[in-house]
């Protein structure tokens, strides 16, 4: 049975840097051999094949010298003299063929290692970019991210192509040469191609390490300029509301700019590097074919010796041509993997304990025990709040903006553990449950919906994929939406668009209460969850949301105090403390904050209506 590798140990690099320290073309290595050992086996039948095809491919030159010799032979025997050439004939073109063979023998043998590897480690990176806390995403800058994993996933199939199929196919190569070079001929050929062949790999290694930075700078400014340009095409609207679209193709063309002057400066580079391999190369060439002429000439050697010896340099050098690029692309190759490891590095921040079980529920009874909790050391959101939703009721969070109510609620949800007290659900803390057992039951409506770019079935099915469609028009209908899909021409099948632009504000939030309500959950979060919508729609909404959480634990984040007025428990947050508690009557004979805010919002019933700021990190 194939295993496939165990993640990598999470390292203590913050979180919130998608870039971390170097970690070194050693370290991205040993990294990727595990992925590439699951399949030992054919690894090393494929090495073989490889060892297979270099002795044919060094035993061809071998076959043609016996060959040219034969031909200058003059044998009493004229029979010998047609077997031999035929033997010889027969010999290289074998010899051809197997290298041939071998050769597509051993790329059939490993295109399931390294297609394989490259897709468990894309899989790896994209399931741990979502076990990533949401303090990751809220600073990852998604184009130049993206753009890493693409060239890393690229890389990891570069590297192994150019490592296995290039660089260690000439290794050995070299080592068959010099070793019948030493063995048959005077030294002068083993010394002339060993000097020429460490000159050449030293030259080549210290000029290509001197231009790997010039690809780094390259790739630096690609992702940026990737990164702006995805990030305003995200943001068409505001880029349209304000006319910035020449700025936008400013900025996106000065990182073009900046980019084209590092591929100038690497491509000069390059071409030295390419003049001093070829005088290298030539040099030497120069030098053995000069030593096999005397040899020639002073009867010491044939001419099958020399045709021999010249082959011999062609096929070592010819590859060696192409070290200077394999190399760079291997270095490039390790560079790139080294981005896409790095994105495995990040701290996952949020996750699992060791003994974590499986949320058990019974009613849901949700209590937040003294919870402080801050995003930045200097800047506590939370202080103290303690409060208990008693099981199958409704507990309201009202305050100002940024007094951190959606807060609260990522808390509960685990995008952030708490700094301070503890968060528990029918007694049972939620750093102690697993998150995936923790999240299927709450079911959140928030107040940005963000649709997939995919059908209106597929987005409110994705709160239960695999329901039948009578359960996705079943909640459609309960979230008053179904007769809208209806009198669309593609129904249900109807695009949404990017972040589901092609619908209004509270079509999308509607969508977003179908899923909640297909996803069945024992807990229900709204969080301003008819903020979009008017008047009209509100009333209707709301008496559904008031149906569907009957026995259900909820918690609802408003704005308008209106559409709580009938919660069991109102809690009143103000910087982040809980000032006031009780119910609507309660609240309004305390004569309070709550008291004071409900009317304001009766005297001006435009100011209830309007959505509500969002603060930095939504509060």
């Amino acid at each position: 049975m194939r295993r496939h590798p165990p993640n990598p140990p999470p390292s203590s690099s913050d979180a919130t840097n998608p870039k971390v320290a170097s970690r070194g073309d050693w370290a991205t290595l040993q990294t990727l051999l595990p992925y590439l050992w699951v399949y030992k086996w054919r690894v090393l039948a494929a090495l073989a094949c490889l060892i297979g095809a270099k002795i044919a491919n060094v035993g061809v030159p071998l076959v043609l010298k016996q060959l040219i010799d034969a031909l200058g032979v003059s044998p009493s025997n004229p029979q010998a003299l047609l077997v031999l050439p035929v033997g010889a004939l027969a010999a290289y073109g074998a010899l051809r063929l197997s290298t041939t063979v071998f050769t597509e023998l051993r790329e059939f043998l490993f295109a399931r290692v390294t297609q394989r590897a490259v897709r468990t480690i894309a899989l790896q990176v994209f399931r741990h970019l979502h076990a990533l806390s949401l303090r990751f995403h809220l600073n990852r800058q998604t184009g130049g991210m993206t753009r890493d994993i693409e060239r890393g996933t690229r890389g990891v199939s570069s590297l192994i192509s150019y490592t296995l199929f290039s660089i260690l196919p000439t290794l050995i190569e070299m080592t068959l040469v010099l070793g019948y070079l030493v063995l048959h001929y005077e030294i002068w050929f083993s010394i002339i191609t060993a000097a020429a062949l460490v000159i050449y790999i030293t030259f080549t290694v210290l000029v290509t390490n001197w231009r790997t930075h010039f690809r780094r700078t390259m790739n630096d400014l690609d992702s940026k300029a990737n990164t702006r340009a995805i990030d305003s095409l995200i943001n068409y609207e505001t880029v349209k509301y304000f006319g910035n679209e020449s700025f936008e193709a400013k900025r996106y063309d000065d990182g073009l700019r900046h980019f084209e002057d590092a591929a100038v400066t690497s491509q000069t580079s390059l071409s030295v590097l390419n003049t001093g391999q070829s005088l290298i190369i030539a040099t030497a060439v120069t030098l053995i074919l000069w030593r096999a002429m005397l040899g020639v000439i002073d009867k010491s050697m044939s001419l099958g010796d020399l045709v021999l010896v010249n082959s011999f340099m062609i096929q070592l050098y010819i590859p060696l041509n192409f070290l200077g690029v394999i190399y760079r692309e291997i270095k490039q190759s390790l560079a790139d993997m080294e981005r896409l490891f790095a994105l495995l590095d990040q701290n996952r921040e949020v996750a699992d304990s060791a003994g974590a079980t499986p949320l058990v529920t019974h009613g849901a009874r949700v209590t937040f025990n003294h919870v402080g909790f801050s995003y930045e050391a200097k800047r506590q959101i939370l202080f103290d709040v303690d409060f208990t939703i008693a099981a199958g009721t409704t507990t309201a969070v009202v305050g100002h903006s940024g007094s951190g109510k959606s807060t609260m609620s990522r808390l509960l949800f685990r995008f952030y553990d708490a700094n301070a007290g503890a968060i528990t659900i029918d007694g049972q803390d939620v750093r102690a449950v697993t998150q995936q057992s923790l999240r299927a039951a709450i079911g959140i409506v928030p107040q940005d919906t963000v649709l997939f770019n995919d059908t209106i079935e597929y987005n409110i099915a994705y709160g239960k994929p695999g329901a039948s469609k009578a359960d996705i028009v079943a909640a459609a209908r309960a979230a008053s939406i179904h007769d809208f899909i209806d009198s669309l021409p593609d129904g249900y099948a109807t695009m949404v668009g990017e972040r589901g632009l092609k619908l209004s504000g509270g079509e999308k939030q509607r969508v977003a209460i179908a899923r909640t309500l297909l996803k069945d959950p024992v807990i229900l979060i709204f969080d301003e969850a008819t903020s979009a919508l008017d008047s009209k729609a509100e009333q209707a909404i709301q008496a559904q949301l008031k149906e569907i959480a009957k026995n259900r634990t909820t918690l609802v984040i408003a704005h308008r105090l209106s559409t709580v007025a009938d919660a069991q428990q109102i809690l009143v947050l103000d910087h982040g403390r809980i000032v006031e508690r009780g119910n609507h009557q309660m609240l309004l004979a305390a004569n309070g904050l709550y008291a004071q805010m409900w009317e304001r919002q009766q005297a001006r019933p435009d100011e209830a209506l309007a959505s509500p700021a969002v603060a930095l990190e939504q509060e």
